[in-house]
């Protein structure tokens, strides 16, 4: 990706809201348990979402690049709410809540060792993860309409 990114995000009816990036419309919303309508997936689960689509593209074109017979990639990704002090994987020991995203990804092709090895380290590198990974700086403005 190069340039500058863009999605509108257009709140409807409810929980209901209204997406487009370029010419693609889709929704996003809160599950029914979540006094939504349930018309689409909601915020975190667009998060995650954007992460898997990522992982499996950087490791179809890097597969494609290295001419690696690559036939599939099912990435799942979790997200969760864990205390510090029960997160194995975490440093901080305290009471502290911390985001945490989890991936499962399933590469399917005829690789040796070091190709197995190389796209591990892939799938770390792709440019949402690695975004997310580095806590993008973030910028708001804010207007008011009568």
């Amino acid at each position: 990706m190069s340039g500058t990114t863009k999605v509108v995000a257009e709140l409807g009816d409810g929980t209901l809201v209204r997406l487009q990036a370029r010419d693609h419309v889709w929704n996003a919303d809160e599950p029914v348990e979540a006094r939504g309508t349930d018309q689409g997936p909601n915020p975190y689960e667009l998060l995650l979402a954007a992460l898997g689509a990522c992982t499996a593209l950087t490791l179809r074109v890097y597969s494609h690049h290295k001419g690696w017979a690559l036939t599939s990639v099912r990435a799942r990704y979790e997200f969760t709410r864990e205390y510090a002090r029960d997160c194995r994987e975490c440093e901080e020991d305290d009471d502290a809540r911390l985001d945490v995203i989890r991936a499962h990804v399933t590469i399917r092709g005829s690789f040796d060792d070091a190709q197995k090895s190389r796209l591990t380290e892939i799938v770390s590198r792709c440019p949402v993860h690695r975004t997310v990974d580095g806590g993008p700086k973030m910028f708001e403005t804010v207007t008011f309409e009568d």
